[in-house]
């Protein structure tokens, strides 16, 4: 399997192109909700154009924001893809300049901002992670859940029940294993524990 890579901080660039100008900001998201308050928080109301794009394992979106078809949005997450990135959000904002770029110059403007910026970026290494329900009574909570941080794990969801709580969990896959046989240990064999695959 391939290695792909999420931003481990936010990152910006910013270039001028035949007197346009260009920022591109990145971050990471893990839901296309976060990509889209992203886009809304960073987008700039008087630019010309809020070009964006972002990739969360197999969704992905795009949008060109005016521009013409296919010039802004595709190549920023073609940039995102070609620097191995997922969980990722790009905007690239233009102020525009006077100068017509051309189908072709729009296309390397935005792909090619978007790709330095996420060549600048902080990034860090994902990891391949398995999902897993899982419940415990009220008596387990803080001792299971102060273990959590040990297995690199990620609380996906949160529920509190009349017993106790119910969690998804995004789990490592190599640490799977291992968390389960804690989970049994410490809920004596009465926890739920279901992986989501």
């Amino acid at each position: 399997m391939p290695v792909s890579y999420t931003l481990s901080a936010p990152a910006s660039y910013e270039e001028d192109i035949k007197k346009s100008r260009f920022l591109a900001l990145a971050d990471a998201v893990q839901t296309p909700e976060e990509a889209m308050a992203f886009f809304a928080a960073n987008s700039v109301a008087d630019a010309t154009h809020n070009c964006w794009a972002y990739r969360i394992g197999a969704e992905y979106r795009f949008n060109d924001d005016g521009e013409p078809g296919g010039t802004a949005g595709r190549p920023i997450l073609q940039a995102i893809e070609g620097q191995q990135c997922d969980r990722v959000a790009v905007l690239v904002i233009r102020w525009f300049g006077g100068v017509k770029l051309g189908t072709g110059g729009l296309m390397r403007a935005y792909g090619g901002a978007a790709a330095q910026c996420l060549r600048l970026a902080a990034k860090t290494e994902l990891v391949d992670e398995v999902q897993v329900s899982c419940a415990c009574d009220f008596a387990d909570i803080a001792i299971f859940r102060a273990r959590l941080p040990g297995f690199d794990v990620r609380v996906l969801d949160e529920q509190f029940t009349d017993t106790g709580v119910r969690w998804v969990l995004a789990v490592p896959r190599t640490e799977a294993a291992a968390l389960q046989a804690l989970h049994t240990n410490l809920t004596r064999g009465k926890g739920m524990w279901e992986p989501k695959e």
